[in-house]
């Protein structure tokens, strides 16, 4: 299988019909100890038409266990999947992907909290959103606190304003962690190769920077509606760079080879970054250098990823 194969594609497939506003998506993995926060904050939810669909990545603790009580205290329609082996948060999504009965998804982490006007003010931004906007609208993102009440990241230069995922990231490289939902049949046009499962984290970056390259804006806005609990254990925002080398290989290709032809010349520092990042990744990979030039299209990227090769070992 060639790398570039790996990379998530976009089809668009036949439009269906929706039973709910939002799926709420959890995976869940050895989160036995916080998961009470999710039912907490969808228990309190003032807008109630939606549906939860939590997934056990193959946890090691009593998370079953622990899911199985709380989903009985739910007041919400409830999805859950008990997957026996772990096959981390990118499988997963696509599995909710996959059987989500909401209008839009929302990803929510087993060990997150949020307002309980949370849901009604996505709708509420969504509805405002111009009729002439809306179809090339992704959906709406907004902003996130720590558990310890302080904001996380930069909020946006503007609120509300349009933008995708790949332009609002160099506008604010530093914006840091938000949250927001998308549609549902965007997302089900979206096909992952799922070779790359069961490989370590895969940045859900990969996911939205691909929605950007089809066209796609997203509503952004100041307001904070998520609690995000920084520094848990488990965190994915704890990079380990030899267990997250495959993922980070995945990203740099897709950025790479999909915004190379409008941004190469305009932005040249964020395609040398991802170069060396891909560079630092395969130091960890079982693929060789032919396999790269053979994923990265421009001539020019692949010319200096051929450089830095002999050095990747000091990066």
């Amino acid at each position: 299988m060639q790398l570039i194969n790996l990379l998530p594609t976009y089809t668009k497939q036949e439009s269906q019909n929706f039973s709910y506003t939002f799926t709420v998506f959890t995976p869940v993995y050895n989160r036995a100890d916080t998961l009470e926060r999710v039912f907490k904050s969808l228990n309190a939810q003032t807008f109630k038409d939606f549906e939860l669909v939590m997934i056990n990545d193959g946890s090691k603790d009593n998370s079953h266990e622990v899911a199985l009580e709380l989903i009985k205290t739910a007041t919400f329609p409830v999805n859950y999947i008990n997957n026996t082996n772990n096959k981390h948060k990118m499988a997963c999504f696509m599995q909710a992907i996959q059987v989500a009965k909401g209008t839009f998804i929302l990803p929510f982490d087993s060990d997150d909290e949020c307002t309980a006007d949370a849901l009604q003010v996505f709708k509420d931004e969504y509805d405002a959103i111009p009729k002439e906007k809306k179809e090339n609208i992704s959906g709406v993102t907004c902003l996130c606190n720590d558990q310890f009440g302080n904001l996380v990241g930069e909020p946006f230069k503007e609120s509300p304003y349009y933008s995708n995922t790949f332009k609002q990231q160099m506008l604010q490289p530093n914006a840091s962690e938000k949250w927001g939902f998308t549609k549902t049949e965007i997302l089900k046009n979206i096909q992952v190769n799922d070779r790359i499962f069961s490989r370590g984290y895969i940045p859900e970056g990969v996911i939205w920077e691909l929605i950007a390259k089809q066209g796609f804006e997203t509503k952004y806005i100041n307001t904070t509606l998520r609690t995000y609990y920084l520094d848990t254990e488990n965190a994915i925002s704890i990079q380990n760079h030899k267990k997250d080398a495959f993922g980070m290989a995945i990203y740099s290709l897709s950025i790479l080879n999909w915004y190379y032809k409008d941004y190469i010349f305009k932005k040249p520092t964020l395609f040398i970054k991802r170069i060396y990042t891909l560079l630092r990744a395969s130091q960890y990979l079982e693929f060789n250098l032919k396999d790269y030039q053979q994923a990265i299209k421009s001539k020019l990227l692949r010319f200096c990823f051929t450089i830095g090769w002999p050095l990747k070992k000091l990066f």
